[in-house]
């Protein structure tokens, strides 16, 4: 099969003889493994970039990334069978993730001129004080396999558009997708060096890492993953003294109030659970939501794992959400065995521990397949209350009173993306005022994200944000100089 290669300099990397080439899945072709003398030379080309990069003008940089959004659309068909080949996307979930990033590329090309803008603040005296914006240098990015378009294109274009170089390490879960992507600055014009990719084998990401992170020329990365590899990321970015943005795990949940329209909130909760496509997720696309028509997985970030039910509204909702979940006809194939392991050791936790399990009625699952489950009489002592589950599982905890509820909330570590259903937007506004997440959606499910806004979380869900002005901002730096008579 084809090697994917990295990209240095603008040329394709394969070593020769073949060293660290492998494969980690039976979805993906082999890929070409960084060494350490290969990750210093994508750092040595973006560093010797950057220079020339920081200097170009706002609109050279609007025009290029604007061109990538054209080839983006022009390659879509290839893109979208590498999605269904390497993550199982179903056909909507790979144009959603298409579409998204076009959209991403081009608000964020409109962005440039104003985010660049600099201020003249009052000083003391006949001094004039000027306070400029500035490009950082070289960026790591680090992202994931599970929307592969539109968080690989999330990581990159914010610090290009900010006058920074990248180094792109994609995963090697989805390498070819992430190859084609750092293929298409590459059509677009962007010089060599601009943005390099690199990929590696799970046994060198250690070594990989601390040798990137450890260069001078790194100046900030940016990593969207789990909430334990964010842990080390950010701790040996620290001692390197690095600045971070990390968008990690959530424990995402839904509170459904007594006031709630239970049967729509049935429907949210659902679709927020167990899609791997959102009706919401990208501003200009109108999906229509069918269990029978496509596969569900859960494996977004946003995705909904808690539902707090007040018991009154809970008599009602329940049951419309079992039978949501028993119109669901096909199976779900998560990233890997391994996270198949995982979702069955939480499920049986929680039915060891007295709660009851209610799955999709499928035939035999094979190899990475898991059903929809729901886990009716979630306790705060089983495992599931607290571990991210990354796949389509949902949990229901009844609460007597809404209090209760939030006390439950507060307690969580996590706080990426909440839900709240209630007939009173007021008080759904006063509550989340008490609620720490990033995003906090109103009658609607946990899976929302638009080109717009900006996305993040709090607490275990990392820091900083993505998305429109405020992902530019990530990769500016202020510089203050003063003009004395």
């Amino acid at each position: 099969m084809q090697i994917t290669p990295l990209l240095i300099n603008g040329e394709d990397t394969i070593l020769s003889p073949l060293d660290r080439v492998d494969s980690c899945s039976a979805s993906t072709a082999p890929f070409q493994g960084v060494t350490p003398d290969l990750a210093l030379q994508a750092i040595k080309s973006s560093e010797e970039a950057f220079p020339i990069w920081f200097k170009t003008t706002p609109s050279h940089r609007r025009n290029l990334l604007n061109r990538v959004a054209e080839l983006l659309e022009e390659r879509s068909d290839e893109i979208i069978r590498c999605l269904q080949g390497e993550m199982h996307a179903p056909t909507i979930w790979a144009k959603a993730n298409i579409q998204a990033g076009i959209d991403l590329l081009k608000e964020t090309a409109g962005l440039i001129s104003d985010s660049m803008m600099g201020q003249v603040p009052v000083s003391q005296g006949d001094s004039y004080a000027m306070v400029l914006k500035e490009p950082l240098g070289v960026v790591l990015a680090m992202v994931p396999w599970n929307a592969p378009v539109i968080l690989g294109l999330r990581g990159v274009v914010a610090p290009l558009a900010a006058g920074n170089t990248v180094v792109l390490k994609g995963s090697e879960l989805s390498p070819r997708t992430h190859y084609l992507l750092a293929s298409l600055f590459r059509e677009a014009g962007f010089p060599p060096g601009v943005v390099n990719f690199v990929l590696h084998r799970p046994e060198d990401a250690a070594e990989t890492f601390e040798t990137m992170i450890n260069h001078p020329a790194i100046r900030k990365c940016n990593f969207t993953g789990s909430t334990n590899v964010g842990r080390i990321i950010a701790s040996k970015a620290a001692w390197a003294l690095k600045p971070v943005l990390l968008e990690l795990g959530g424990k995402n949940f839904a509170l459904v109030l007594n006031d709630a329209d239970s049967e729509f909130a049935a429907g949210e909760i659902v679709k927020g659970a167990f899609l791997n496509v959102s009706l919401c997720l990208v501003g200009q696309l109108i999906m229509v939501y069918s269990t029978d028509k496509f596969l569900q997985n859960g494996q977004i970030c946003m995705s909904t794992d808690l539902v707090f039910a007040v018991n009154d509204i809970a008599e009602s909702l329940i049951p419309s959400i079992l039978s949501h979940l028993q119109t669901i006809k096909d199976p779900h194939t998560v990233i890997s065995p391994a996270s198949k392991q995982r979702l069955q050791r939480l499920v049986d936790d929680a039915r060891s521990k007295g709660a009851s399990v209610h799955q999709a009625d499928l035939p035999a699952l094979q190899d990475a397949q898991f059903p929809a489950t729901v886990i009716e009489g979630l306790t705060p002592d089983m495992d599931f209350f607290s571990e991210e589950s990354f796949g389509p599982v949902v949990g229901i905890v009844r609460v007597k009173t809404e209090s209760e509820a939030m006390d439950l909330i507060q307690r969580s570590t996590y706080g990426l993306s909440a839900a709240i259903f209630t007939r009173s937007h007021f008080k759904a506004l006063k509550l989340a005022e008490s609620i720490r997440a990033g995003a906090i959606h109103v009658n609607g499910m946990t899976v929302h994200d638009e080109a717009t806004l900006p996305h993040g979380g709090q607490g275990e869900s990392g820091w900083g944000r993505f998305g429109a002005k405020w992902g530019i901002e990530e990769f500016l730096q202020t510089k203050t100089v003063i003009l004395n008579p």
